[in-house]
């Protein structure tokens, strides 16, 4: 038995396989071992996953599956399966499904009641995050914007007060449109980190607020050049922000009828600004009539 074939593969089953973003040591030994055991490899790139193969000497038989052909392909990959064959996912670089195709197969499998094993592993996304220094209790994957200013305007503007960490993957040529819209949007002081060339040679993480990092990626065209994260800071409501004044009609309302303390909380929920402000500024305007 071969070093690849350690392992139980299980008829009639789909195998989520990640491989490596740059660096071929990131591949699990339990990757290799799917990869040399299963029936047949479902690849996006069938080129590109024959190179990966032929480094660690696996001899597998490859099957094209990529956006284009994904829907009309399905058909045939879930008929193997129930066949009895294994088959295992992959796309170029990470975690299959994650901006890369798959989600139709998974689905179809799941919806006709074939076994999905799902490999952990590299994942570009999950790389910069822990390395970003930005809160990662929760964080929202946005994966790219959209290529079109307008479109990507729109969707920067739909973000702006997320207060969740937000995860963009960008390219090249447009990296630099993408951060111009970003500080025209939301200003130049949110903090951005750029992960660029993750786990590869050229690896560099840089961080500093927008347009900062803006003027940075400028003044080196290296800068900008090879697969990158941007990791961004969330929305954060200015500790000094105006209370509106419909917030404080409702509090002067509420409080008419009900304990302080029980009108800030019922008005912030309803306004959605902080209750502790309201609280202070209703104590601020007793203290000032009492004077």
């Amino acid at each position: 038995m071969s070093q690849h074939n350690q392992v139980a593969i299980q008829p009639s089953t789909l195998y989520v396989v990640p491989t490596p973003i740059g660096n071929l040591g990131d591949i699990t030994q339990r990757a290799l071992d799917v990869l040399g055991a299963v029936d047949l490899i479902a690849a996006e790139d069938t080129r590109h996953t024959g190179l990966l193969l032929q480094h660690f000497a696996i001899n597998a038989q490859l099957f094209a599956l990529h956006d284009h052909n994904e829907q009309a392909k399905a058909d045939s990959l879930i008929a193997k399966l129930q066949d009895g064959h294994s088959i295992a996912l992959v796309s170029d670089a990470g975690t299959p499904l994650i901006n890369d195709p798959g989600y139709h197969l998974v689905r179809r499998c799941r919806e006709s009641g074939i076994r999905v094993i799902p490999l952990p592993g590299a994942c570009a996304a999950i790389t910069a995050m822990s390395a970003a220094g930005l809160p990662s209790d929760r964080f929202c994957y946005e994966g790219f914007l959209p290529a079109k200013t307008k479109a990507r305007c729109d969707t920067l503007r739909a973000l702006e007060t997320e207060p969740r960490t937000l995860i963009f993957y960008e390219s090249t040529h447009r990296l630099l449109d993408s951060l111009q819209d970003m500080v025209t949007v939301w200003g130049a002081e949110r903090y951005v980190v750029l992960a660029r060339e993750l786990t590869k040679t050229w690896e560099n993480i840089y961080g500093a607020p927008v347009g900062e990092l803006l003027s940075w990626i400028k003044e080196d065209e290296v800068r900008r050049k090879g697969e990158m994260v941007l990791v961004v800071e969330g929305y954060k409501a200015p500790e000094s922000a105006e209370l509106s004044p419909e917030s404080l009609r409702t509090l002067a309302l509420l409080h008419k009828e009900l304990p302080l303390k029980k009108a800030a909380a019922l008005a912030a929920e309803i306004h959605g600004v902080k209750k502790n402000a309201l609280y202070k500024y209703a104590l601020e305007q007793q203290q000032d009539d009492q004077e």
